[in-house]
């Protein structure tokens, strides 16, 4: 007996064939899933894209922006700040001087846990999810434990890794600002940020026009015996930009301790005094002055001195209020404070 295929049932047969169709229609050339563009994001489990980096050899997951941050040393607050991340933040520590003014309103609600590094209670207390740090010296065993450690409590890290690599950059500092922007989903504004440095940069330095023959440069940190002074580290970058050379930049160290004697035979043109501690910059200056050994070097005849706040040389957004200082106090015709 013949089967007779009705009308209806080629309908259901042609709806079959469209849906299998359409589900094979996901693949590539050769058969097989076409994969998603190199520039695709990956979404993470809460909506929001993960965020992949390294830090300090550390690889880094961030399915989510952190909503409860700890900020320690007083370069990554203001950077925290300076991207307008304070809602997020529920402790900040370590401040070296006095916040930047235009940061004041920020700070001010958010708790200070600590003028130093907080206990590992005091920190905890405050229920963070992420804890960044100036400096590798904030996740030892004697402060608040190691990264792994705090991973492991659910608190995830970031080192500024331009102020713990040797030689330092303004690069370097460019790419910490925006991976703290990308970790917070504030790309925009990072971005913004780092333009701007470089923006006020250029500008310093068209005041300045050419520099035929750098100024040879002396920072003096501290010391009486021998003078403790600046070699490799991100300050000797500054100098540089503004076309200044440090007279121990051949120094393979962030600093290190000189004799006096090679002061005087490298004869500055002017000397950089950084401000902190108990000992005022004033002290500083009038033992440098006093000191018979040095009468002869060019920078103490002309009493040429250019005071630097600890905070301003340290690899955060301060970078413009740096460049600016030492531009005028090396170019004052040019440069004005």
């Amino acid at each position: 007996m013949k089967k007779i295929i009705t009308p209806a049932f080629l309908l259901v047969i042609l709806i079959l064939l469209a849906v299998l169709s359409a589900c094979g229609g996901g693949k590539g050339p050769s058969g097989s899933p076409a994969s998603p563009s190199s520039s695709s994001a990956t979404p993470s489990m809460g909506g929001e894209t993960l965020v992949e980096l390294e830090n300090m050899g550390e690889k880094l997951r961030f399915p989510e922006a952190p909503k409860r941050a700890v900020t320690l040393n007083q370069h990554a607050t203001e950077v925290m700040l300076a991207l307008g991340l304070e809602s997020s933040m529920v402790g900040t520590a370590y401040l070296d001087d006095r916040i930047l003014p235009e940061f004041k309103e920020k700070y001010d609600p958010i708790p200070v846990l600590s003028d130093k590094y907080p206990s590992k209670e005091v920190f905890l207390d405050a229920s963070p999810d992420f804890a960044y740090a100036g400096w590798q010296s904030a996740f030892t065993e004697e402060t608040l434990g190691s990264r792994a450690d705090l991973a492991a409590q659910g608190v995830m890290t970031y080192v500024q890794e331009s102020s713990n690599k040797s030689k330092p950059t303004l690069e370097d500092v460019y790419r910490d600002i925006l991976n703290i922007g990308k970790i917070f989903r504030v790309e925009d504004r990072a971005e913004a940020l780092v333009d701007g440095i470089r923006g006020q940069l250029e500008e310093i330095q068209t005041q300045i026009g050419p520099v035929d023959q750098p100024l040879k440069v002396f920072v003096y940190d501290s010391g009486e015996d021998k003078a403790y002074t600046a070699a490799n580290t991100y300050l000797t970058n500054l100098i540089n930009q503004v076309g200044g050379k440090n007279i121990f930049d051949d120094i393979d160290k962030g600093y290190a301790e000189v004799s006096w004697e090679e002061v005087v035979h490298r004869d500055p043109d002017v000397i950089v005094i950084v401000d902190y501690g108990d000992e005022t910059a004033e002290q500083k200056k009038e033992r440098l002055l006093n000191m018979a050994s040095l009468a002869d070097v060019k920078a103490i005849r002309d009493a040429r001195f250019i005071v630097l706040p600890l905070s301003a040389a340290a690899e955060g957004v301060r970078a413009p209020i740096a460049l600016k200082t030492l531009a005028a106090g090396m170019y004052p015709d040019k440069v004005k404070p």
